[in-house]
């Protein structure tokens, strides 16, 4: 399952004049009994709903007093998590005769159009309090609290993850929980500008639509949202249509040869993964994301992980994972591996969370002479991502969970045909050569030919570079050396500062030397881990139309766009 929860308004949304019908109630045991939750979130105060709606117990939480009061109908346990209304506020109100006047644990409500004096008495005492509306009603809250505050404190309490969660609803004080959730959906009789901001405009209104809306989570689940929504931006194709990873589609293969910017493509979609406030956990065993910024690095190439410890931290909301495996013996991976994924995934079918997988150098912990894969990996498993240079070398059983491949690389298209003779399925018919900085895509469900796509680059990739690589001091085993056809020299460039200074003083004879090999491009891509850069020196290294000094010049500018140029103020 995708979607583990709904979060529904009472009035106007589950109710119709404050009473719920049995069908609505019927079909909200149905959804339970799919393992479901069910969270209510309301503006009434506790005392008045539990009057006016005896079944609350339907609910896993209740979110009460528009998200001031939390209160668990298993157990009748309340926790209020905001203050309470100053004594002296309520009594203002009295004396300019507020009525009907409603005072709960947090909130205090009354109704139009007794908001100028409610407005008049906040002033007047200088208090830090919010008049939100909803349809006629006026409630009284603290700064900051709403319905999102609750629905959060509520999430916390259950485990779960917002954008696992569907939120409905019907009036301007829906807005703020419906934004927080994965998908918004509201009531046929919602405020027109409550429809503006859903994902899904439900046919029916009130009760029914709520019922709609539950069918429509357990027939379709994640498939009710677009891509867009919920998936990951990979990039641009040529026909200007953005393309996107969607979690709920199945797996996706990263592939290509060795050094070609499988792990920046990754690295990429990370950074997607934060903009969507979506946790990932990535299993490196090469150490490749050791020093992701936004995640958290357990293990490294002299200790091994512990298991408890990167399942303590994955417990913990937004806590984002690497699982570095470098120190055990790579026979040792897999079996690491298998006993890890279960309980990862145990904890992903509870919270949603993490609600991304990445799995690198696939082919080894996954491998196709694993006679054991298909005891830990489920059939089918959603938002994961195998990252390998051998798909044909990864176990069929998780091949044939991927629904969508990013190919990298100038053989691209025989790395595709590879992945689909591993699943037994005929290869898609001939995709254009990729130019400098696509990848292939297909998408197996999709049909039709795979698309070049220009693909997203990484934000923090780029910043390491240029502060370890243009100006940091790498050591000596890492560095460049200039040593000519004779072995005369030995200049040592540490960064790509002074390869560049060195390059530009350096003999023809030297220059060529280095270029024939293909060592600049060698350089590039092993040790800065710029695979662009790299291919484009490459293509230089292997133009023989030009001479010493033209190769020299197109590195040299293709290393000063990316690095140099921010040294002498330049617009990058």
């Amino acid at each position: 399952m995708y979607f583990l929860a709904l979060a529904t308004d009472y009035d106007g949304t589950l109710a119709t004049h404050g009473v719920v019908d049995d069908a609505t109630l019927e079909a909200m045991q149905a959804f339970k009994a799919t393992g479901r939750r069910l969270i209510l979130v309301t503006g009434r105060d506790l005392p008045d709903l539990l009057r006016v709606f005896p079944q609350a117990d339907l609910f896993d939480l209740i979110v009460a007093e528009n998200g001031a009061l939390i209160y668990e109908p298993a157990t009748e346990r309340e926790r209020c998590i905001a203050p309470a209304p100053p004594p002296h506020f309520v009594e203002a109100l009295q004396r300019r005769n507020v009525s009907p006047l409603t005072v709960g644990r947090s909130i205090v409500a009354t109704w139009e159009p007794n908001e100028m004096a409610v407005l008049e008495a906040i002033r007047e005492l200088g208090l830090e309090l919010q008049i939100i509306f909803n349809k006629g009603a006026v409630m009284v809250l603290p700064a900051g609290v709403n319905k999102a505050f609750g629905l959060t404190a509520a999430l916390e309490e259950l485990d779960l993850s917002a954008p696992n969660v569907v939120g409905v609803g019907d009036a301007e004080n829906d807005h703020a929980f419906l934004r927080m959730c994965g998908c918004a959906a509201t009531v046929a009789n919602a405020l027109p500008a409550l429809h503006e901001q859903a994902d899904l405009r439900l046919v029916a209104d009130h009760g029914a639509g709520v019922v709609e809306l539950m069918q429509r989570i357990m027939r379709e689940d994640g498939h009710m949202v677009p891509p867009r929504r919920s998936g990951l931006l990979v990039g641009i194709d040529r026909g200007g249509r953005e393309v996107y990873l969607a979690p709920q589609r199945g797996g996706v293969l990263i592939a290509g040869s060795s050094g070609i910017g499988k792990s920046t493509l990754a690295i990429a979609l990370t950074e997607r993964m934060l903009e969507k406030e979506l946790e990932f956990c990535i299993f490196d065993p090469e150490g490749d994301y050791s020093q992701l910024e936004t995640a958290i690095c357990i293990g490294d190439a002299h200790m091994v992980p512990n298991e408890a410890e990167a399942l303590a931290l994955l417990r913990k909301r937004a806590a984002n994972v690497v699982i570095n495996t470098q120190a055990y013996d790579p026979a040792e991976r897999p079996d690491f591996f298998a006993a890890m994924l279960p309980q990862l995934l145990s904890l992903r079918a509870s919270s949603g969370r993490p609600h991304w997988l990445i799995i690198d150098e696939a082919h080894h912990v996954l491998g196709a002479a694993r006679d054991n894969v298909g005891q830990f990996l489920p059939e089918n498993v959603q938002a994961t991502i195998l990252i390998t240079v051998h798909p044909e070398a990864v176990a069929a059983e998780a091949l044939k969970a991927v629904r969508s491949v990013l190919a990298l690389g100038e053989a691209a298209a025989d790395t595709l045909g590879k992945f689909c003779r591993a699943i037994g399925v005929a290869p898609p018919p001939p995709s254009p050569p990729l130019r400098i900085g696509e990848v292939l895509y297909f998408d197996l469900d999709a049909g039709g030919p795979p698309r070049p796509v220009q693909a997203i680059k990484p934000r923090q990739l780029l910043n390491r570079h240029v502060r370890k690589y243009a100006e940091g001091k790498l050591g000596e085993d890492i560095s460049f050396y200039f040593r000519g056809p004779d072995n005369r020299l030995k200049l040592r460039a540490y960064n790509l500062v002074l390869f560049a200074e060195m390059a530009e003083g350096v003999d023809p004879q030297t220059w060529e030397y280095h270029r024939h090999a293909g060592d600049y491009s060698s350089w590039f891509r092993k040790v800065i881990k710029d695979d662009e850069l790299a291919r484009e020196a490459a293509a230089i290294e292997a133009d023989t139309g030009l001479d010493a000094e033209q190769s020299r010049t197109g590195i040299l500018a293709a290393i000063s766009r990316r690095y140099t140029a921010p040294a002498s103020g330049s617009h990058i």
